[in-house]
C-alpha cells in the first residue's frame, strides 16, 4: 500500500489483530493484520474513538 505508514498489529486477548495507519494527508486507515489490502479509512479521532471502544471491550465484536 503505497502511501499508508502501517503501525504494528494490535491483538486483543484472542486471537483477533489488526493493524491502523496513516497516510500524508492525515487519513487514518484501520484494517485486520495480513489483509491490509481491505481497509477502513475515516478521519484520526473516529478511528481513534473506534479503537478505544474495541480495547475498552465495548466493541469486541466487530473484530
Amino acid at each position: 500500500m503505497a502511501g499508508i505508514t502501517w503501525e504494528e498489529p494490535f491483538c486483543a486477548e484472542s486471537n483477533n489483530c489488526f493493524r491502523t495507519g496513516t497516510d500524508g494527508e492525515g487519513n487514518a486507515y484501520i484494517a485486520v493484520a495480513g489483509q491490509e489490502d481491505r481497509y477502513l479509512t475515516d478521519s484520526r479521532e473516529a478511528l481513534r474513538a473506534l479503537v478505544q471502544d474495541i480495547e475498552a471491550g465495548k466493541a469486541d465484536h466487530l473484530l
